[in-house]
């Protein structure tokens, strides 16, 4: 009796986020600007993780496919990837909604591999228990990619939700000597450096991810690379401020992206944005520590990249290295266009409003006469304290292709210590202050400039 109600439990559950995920895919991102007179909003935490089905006996419903089933053991030592393929494609192969459930109190440890489809109907990963890849880099088997652990390729209609926590077990491989500050003296050391990803999407569409937490990934946490429809919802991010390169959410040629009510603290962006993406709405985020939120690095190695129609709102920033930031490489070309950064909360953050043209990892970057252009950028009700280590706003525009149409309104950004109030600092940016702000941006030139190189980004992009 009491298999049958964990059953019934599950079922209704399930169906209840199978109609959210259909909700979710035909989620869709106008292309109109949104509304600037938002309330300050209080930021979601991710739900409470509920009993999972099968704490006994593993679950052999329809449609329900729980790894315990195809040989999994759950110990957290015994490799359970085959027994995961396995439910995967039996799962895949459903011609109805099917889920493959890792079921809560089992630690499943997982080699890199790569999960197909596409499947015959909706798939649903459901995690109570964690997921673990093997201990850093001596343990990582030596045909297995150093460079990913778990992939999902070609999907269309996946969610990956539960209570559970996916560990990517990242300290060894954050230690390595080549990682950034590892080496004396704050140098880096020759040798091998790829570290995996911990969760990549590629080529795949309407997609949810809710209310997992994810820890501790060797480099970025997400990756989606040439997505559409993509929902997430009420994740927790946790990663230690040292460890480098761990992005919580990266999207790269990816459109129609929803991310809300989530927290993420990292050693890197909580949410970054590479070229080809647009569509991309951030709502009641809580990011910090980390590098804030971005837009790049955008035209390394003098390359081509566009991205428009992107919002962040709703949100705290706090103990971090950068605010709201738009980064691009100098000899790049394209365009950035219709960004608005709106009804945002700074605490403590160095940098808070940054536009870095000359973005460079080493002190050896040539100045070059191409850039991707950056306009129509709006920021309004941005508040908040600084770290006095850097100005509160950052403008440095390329010299060839200056920055047009700044907006600032409602800007109040006051020093988290002392009282010494220091300038923005403008370099060949352009724009408008529709408000007074605190401080005053009075290198903001007005208007357009007299003269400018154009990369005719229209043609680009």
């Amino acid at each position: 009796m009491s298999n049958f109600v964990l059953s019934l439990s599950f079922w209704v559950t399930f169906l209840c986020c199978l109609l959210c995920s259909s909700q979710a895919r035909w989620h869709h991102h106008s292309k109109q600007k949104h509304s600037h007179h938002h309330k300050r909003s209080y930021i979601s935490h991710p739900p409470t993780p509920s009993p999972s089905p099968g704490d006994g006996d593993y679950i052999n419903e329809t449609n329900i496919f729980d790894v315990r089933g195809f040989g999994a053991v759950g110990d957290g030592v015994a490799d359970d990837t085959e027994a995961f393929k396995m439910a995967w494609d039996m799962a895949c192969q459903s011609d109805d909604a099917a889920v493959v459930l890792v079921p809560y109190g089992y630690s499943f440890m997982i080699q890199s591999t790569i999960f197909t489809g596409p499947c015959h109907g909706h798939l649903m990963l459901w995690v109570d228990g964690t997921l673990m890849p093997p201990d850093g880099p001596d343990a990582w088997p030596r045909n297995a990619s150093r460079r990913q652990w778990l992939v999902f390729y070609r999907i269309d209609g996946m969610s990956l939700e539960g209570g559970g926590v996916v560990d990517g077990r990242g300290q060894k491989w954050w230690d390595l000597p080549c990682k950034p500050h590892k080496g004396p003296n704050g140098t880096t050391l020759p040798g091998p450096c790829d570290s995996p990803i911990a969760i990549r999407f590629f080529m795949s569409s309407n997609l949810t991810v809710q209310g997992l937490k994810f820890t501790n990934s060797p480099q970025f946490h997400f990756r989606f690379d040439g997505c559409k429809n993509v929902h997430i919802e009420s994740i927790h991010i946790k990663s230690p401020g040292f460890s480098p390169n761990t992005d919580g959410i990266h999207i790269e040629n990816t459109n129609g992206v929803g991310i809300y009510n989530s927290v993420i603290y990292n050693g890197d962006d909580c949410v970054s944005i590479g070229s080809g993406s647009y569509d991309v709405d951030i709502r009641n985020i809580t990011c910090g520590p980390s590098h804030g939120i971005s837009i790049g690095s955008l035209g390394v190695r003098n390359s081509r990249a566009c991205v428009t129609n992107i919002t962040v709102r709703d949100s705290v920033i706090k103990d971090s290295d950068n605010g709201v930031r738009i980064k691009t490489w100098q000899g790049g070309y394209g365009a950035v266009r219709g960004i608005t950064f709106s009804n945002i909360h700074m605490d403590n953050v160095r940098n808070p409003i940054i536009i870095d043209q000359f973005y460079c990892l080493t002190k050896d970057c040539t100045n070059q006469t191409s850039a991707v252009s950056i306009s129509d950028i709006e920021y309004t009700n941005i508040k908040g304290t600084y770290d006095i280590r850097s100005s509160p706003m950052h403008l440095a525009c390329s010299d060839a292709v200056p920055c047009t149409n700044l907006t600032l309104s409602e800007i109040e950004l006051l020093p988290a210590q002392g009282d010494i109030v220091l300038d923005p600092f403008c370099w060949n940016a352009y724009g408008d202050l529709q408000t007074l702000t605190i401080p005053p941006v009075s290198c903001l030139q007005e208007g357009l400039p007299s003269s400018i190189k154009l990369n005719n980004d229209n043609e680009y992009c």
